[in-house]
């Protein structure tokens, strides 16, 4: 594996900032996949473990250090979005 940290990209950023609808969703799973304490190491900022963001990149392009494809994160930011909608129309209906 090699080293540095894998990058999510400035046109992934772009496709994301182009979407209000998804700003929410993209803070809070910033915040959900930061590691504890991430506000006590630099760069200060919740991102998510070198670790994790490694192993999804390579499951998902076969390259570790691949930037995230823009469409790819949209999706993703998307499908939590809409995750987190069907679980509180479960939780309403129980």
């Amino acid at each position: 594996m090699q080293g540095g940290r894998p990058k999510l990209g400035a046109a992934a950023l772009f496709a994301v900032a182009r979407r209000p609808s998804l700003w929410f969703t993209a803070a809070r799973q910033a915040f959900r996949l930061a590691p504890n304490g991430w506000w006590r190491r630099a760069p200060f900022l919740p991102l998510p473990d070198e670790r994790y963001m490694r192993f999804r990149l390579e499951t998902q392009y076969g390259d570790a250090m691949h930037s995230t494809e823009p469409r790819d994160l949209v999706t993703y930011l998307a499908w939590c979005r809409s995750y987190q909608r069907d679980l509180r129309r479960r939780r309403a209906r129980a």
